[in-house]
């Protein structure tokens, strides 16, 4: 029997390389999936190849407003959200004197507040039914060795703060609360970012990391699968590296 089923799990971010798989791996383990993206994007279309049940949803995660009235309605027309992966990011790459306020509290706005409103929609229900599983993706760059990423690591800084204060105040309610600190995902975001220098970053990847393989989206979903099952049940609070080791 599938570790998930009859679960229901809502993922952010999900047309992203990571979200993609997310959604296959819990439709894999038997969890219905809602996907959460943008709207506008033929989100239907890029997850045609999912082989469970998947409900594609567009939501803009930088009017928060809007976001906690589509989750809530999400989470009415199912009974209730068992599982919740705040996967959702904007990341751009520059000297932290080139943004502006407004890009600035952009980032932070879709990368960190939306999660803060996504979870306290979600656990209501999990508060009723004394049980649920909220995971939160902070970063590898926390480690301080990225340049050009202030509003992203700070972002990521605040998802982190709110997986060990979301554990502490949704213990007691039967509720887990983690984070996954993925590595240097091969993903779309990485094309994007580098261009060019793309393969001088794959070598100062590799020469960092104590694994010499390049992290998948893959690896990301298995450890999230995890702590979303029954075998996770004692795990709160934590913020778990998949990196391949720093």
């Amino acid at each position: 029997m599938a570790s998930l089923s009859g679960k229901t799990a809502l993922i952010t971010g999900a047309l992203g390389t990571i979200g993609r798989a997310l959604v296959a791996r819990f439709q894999q383990e038997g969890a219905s999936a809602i996907a959460l993206d943008l709207p506008g994007l033929d989100g239907e279309a890029v997850l045609s190849g999912a082989s469970g049940n998947v409900r594609y949803c567009g939501c803009d995660l930088g009017d928060l407003v809007e976001t906690e009235q589509t989750v809530g309605k999400l989470a009415q027309d199912v009974g209730g959200i068992d599982i919740l992966i705040n996967n959702a990011a904007f990341i751009t790459n520059r000297p932290h004197e080139d943004y502006t306020i407004a890009e600035y509290e952009k980032e932070i706005r879709i990368n960190s507040s939306a999660a803060f409103v996504v979870s306290r929609v979600c656990s209501a229900h999990m508060k009723e039914v004394r049980s649920g599983k909220i995971i939160c993706l902070t970063s590898l760059t926390l480690n301080g060795q990225w340049d050009g990423f202030v509003p992203y690591v700070a972002s990521k800084g605040a998802m982190y703060g709110l997986v060990k204060s979301l554990a502490r105040e949704l213990g007691r309610h039967g509720v887990n609360v983690n984070g996954i600190s993925p590595g240097a995902v091969l993903s779309d975001a990485e094309w994007k970012l580098f261009g060019d220098r793309r393969e001088a970053y794959h070598r100062w990847i590799l020469d960092h990391q104590c694994l010499k393989r390049r992290i998948e989206a893959v690896d990301v979903a298995n450890l999230a699968v995890f702590l979303s099952s029954p075998q996770a049940d004692l795990i709160s609070g934590q913020n778990i590296s998949c990196d391949g080791g720093w």
